[in-house]
């Protein structure tokens, strides 16, 4: 039996990280049930992962934002709430797994979209926001992998307990955990990647994780750090009160791997309301603006500029604006994308 015991995440990545790395340099094999996914391999940026690799044991428990998950085999029939989930089974190669998918963020990036192809599931999302529990339950599946832990409550989904009791498990991505013990505080790449190992391990997928995993660290470690301490400001969301990103999440992460400074960064939050006036007296460099279909970036653009009180901040006069897809600004698999394109769109700006 292999188990993970309950212990608070950031221990719990670490030693799920080390025990993999352990496995793949004593190169252990087939040492599973045999239930895990032996289909086509993950091709990821061009390079297809080995067929070979450390295999999952089941029965597998995680501590999973403080709720303990069992699985007694690779699930098979899956509902993803959330771009970022949905994501990573495509970029993981599981997408024959998804039985349905809810909550898409924007549209899949051409290096996933050719995974996706042919799974309605996913190519047909079967709600805009987060489903109900009738119309999961309906599809049978035995795994609800959600991006944010309130998918998964009495309101959404369903409550993870009573999912349990009808033999439906719930996986929440733990970069997403609320709980103090479990908050990554603040989120950096070793959480992302801890997820994509995790992931392969319920999957028994882990050489395609460790795969990804490699490729992403690689793409990560030639990001430029040309921001030049350069002050930023990330806009995610809303209109009258902006919703920003703070200082423990994925806007803080990505930004400072690029050397951006954060003017929310002081804040202890993932993504915050932010009032004007205080925006006006950071006054940013630069703006970080986060494209959805709800709340475009042209939109935010058009009104930094009409707005009396903000058309004469310095990254508004100099239409300092960097855009960024919302669905790669949740933490996940496209976040070293996002930190890829933000670099390349920083030196485009004029700095004078």
């Amino acid at each position: 039996m292999s188990t993970v015991p309950l212990r608070p995440r950031r221990a719990r990545t670490r030693a799920l990280l080390g025990a993999t790395s352990a496995l793949a340099a004593v190169a252990l094999a087939a040492c599973s049930s045999g239930s895990g996914d032996t289909g086509t391999p993950a091709t990821t940026g061009g390079a297809t992962t080995a067929a070979a690799g450390p295999r999952t044991t089941y029965p597998l428990t995680l501590d999973n934002c403080g709720t303990k998950v069992a699985f007694q085999a690779a699930p098979d029939r899956v509902v993803t709430i959330k771009s970022s989930t949905t994501e990573m089974m495509l970029a993981l190669g599981l997408a024959d797994h998804v039985v349905g998918s809810a909550f898409l963020d924007g549209p899949l990036p051409d290096s996933l979209a050719a995974a996706a192809s042919g799974n309605t599931a996913i190519t047909k999302p079967m709600a805009e926001q987060v489903p109900g529990s009738e119309a999961v339950l309906a599809l049978q599946p035995d795994l609800v992998y959600a991006g944010w832990e309130s998918n998964v409550s009495a309101q959404g989904a369903g409550a993870r307990p009573t999912l349990a009791k009808l033999g439906v498990n719930t996986y929440v991505s733990p970069s997403a955990c609320q709980e103090k013990a479990y908050q990554p505080d603040p989120l950096t790449f070793d959480d992302v990647f801890g997820e994509i190992t995790e992931v392969g391990t319920i999957f028994d997928v882990q050489d395609r994780a460790q795969a990804l995993v490699a490729e992403q660290k690689k793409q990560l470690a030639a990001v430029p750090k040309d921001g030049g301490g350069h002050t930023a400001l990330w806009w995610s969301s809303g209109n009258g009160t902006p919703y920003v990103g703070a200082g423990i999440g994925a806007p803080e992460m990505i930004m400072k791997t690029v050397g951006l400074t954060n003017v929310a960064g002081d804040v202890p939050m993932t993504w915050t309301p932010l009032g004007w006036e205080k925006i006006i007296a950071a006054d940013p460099d630069v703006m970080v603006l986060v494209d959805a279909s709800w709340n475009t970036a042209q939109a935010k653009i058009d009104y930094l500029e009409s707005n009396a009180a903000t058309k004469n901040l310095q990254a508004v006069k100099h239409h300092r604006f960097v855009v960024l897809p919302f669905a790669s600004t949740e933490a996940g698999v496209r976040n070293v994308d996002a930190a890829t394109q933000l670099a390349a769109d920083l030196k485009k700006l004029d700095w004078s």
